[in-house]
């Protein structure tokens, strides 16, 4: 993998954005294999699909690629909260791809990817909609909080300039796939405790610690009068899928 871009391939576009574009789709073609099925190789969509920037030709998954020189925070911009939702409950909605590089070097200092089954509708916020007085008045965009999306979720490629090993990244990929054939509120659920788990800063903790934590899920799923008993359900299944450890006498640690 060369995390160099190929500026040659920019040199006839004058916007920077275009620049841009062109640079850090042309480095995902040709340095990054398909996280799901480890396919060498990603095909860029041609024509702008309006869903996606790459795809598998192996395994059809799809991929959209978010792109920054400045370094990712908490909230990612991104465009029509009303269409985000939308396909986020699609059939075909695509992981993302993060990227982060360098103005300076142009060469690439983070790149991740958060598969789909992490993008439940608490990971998109509803920005106000544009004043009276804008070219789009009215019109109402998103952002994608990063903050809301467990640890587990973000698998680099690329962390602070060190090219993570492939085996690795297709390990860490497998270990939270069954989250993708769950239902949207089993889901949400998991993903709420892998939250809390990320949360509590030692490598050890109790069922107790967890349970400090009732009144926020009670907030998040009012419906849900067995708070605790989702808890202990929801670390049996992360238990069974290798992502944390059973201790014996309510005590857990992580993977």
């Amino acid at each position: 993998m060369d995390l160099k871009f190929d500026l040659i391939i920019a040199e006839k576009y004058k916007s920077n954005s275009q620049r841009a574009r062109v640079l850090s789709e042309s480095w995902v073609e040709k340095n990054i294999y398909c996280p799901c099925c480890g396919n060498e190789k990603l095909n860029n969509f041609q024509n702008n699909a309006p869903v996606a920037d790459f795809f598998c030709s192996n395994c059809q998954s799809e991929y959209e690629l978010k792109s920054k020189k400045e370094a990712f925070t908490q909230k990612i911009v991104d465009g029509a909260y009303g269409e985000m939702l939308k396909r986020l409950n699609a059939n075909n909605n695509p992981h993302f791809f993060f990227l982060n590089y360098s103005n300076r070097s142009f060469a690439v200092n983070n790149f991740l990817v958060i598969p789909k089954h992490f993008f439940i509708n608490d990971i998109i916020e509803k920005r106000k909609p544009l004043s009276t007085n804008a070219r789009r008045a009215g019109w109402i965009g998103c952002n994608i909080l990063l903050q809301n999306i467990p640890e587990s979720g973000k698998i680099f490629f690329v962390k602070d300039g060190v090219i993570e090993n492939p085996e690795d990244v297709l390990n860490n990929w497998s270990k939270t796939s069954f989250l993708a054939n769950q239902k949207t509120e089993s889901r949400g659920w998991t993903i709420e405790i892998m939250k809390i788990i990320d949360r509590i800063k030692c490598n050890d903790f109790s069922l107790e610690e967890v349970y400090r934590f009732e009144g926020l899920l009670k907030e998040k799923f009012p419906n849900n009068n067995f708070i605790k008993d989702k808890i202990r359900q929801q670390l049996q299944i992360l238990r069974d899928k290798g992502l944390i450890v059973f201790k014996g006498r309510g005590a857990y640690s992580k993977v």
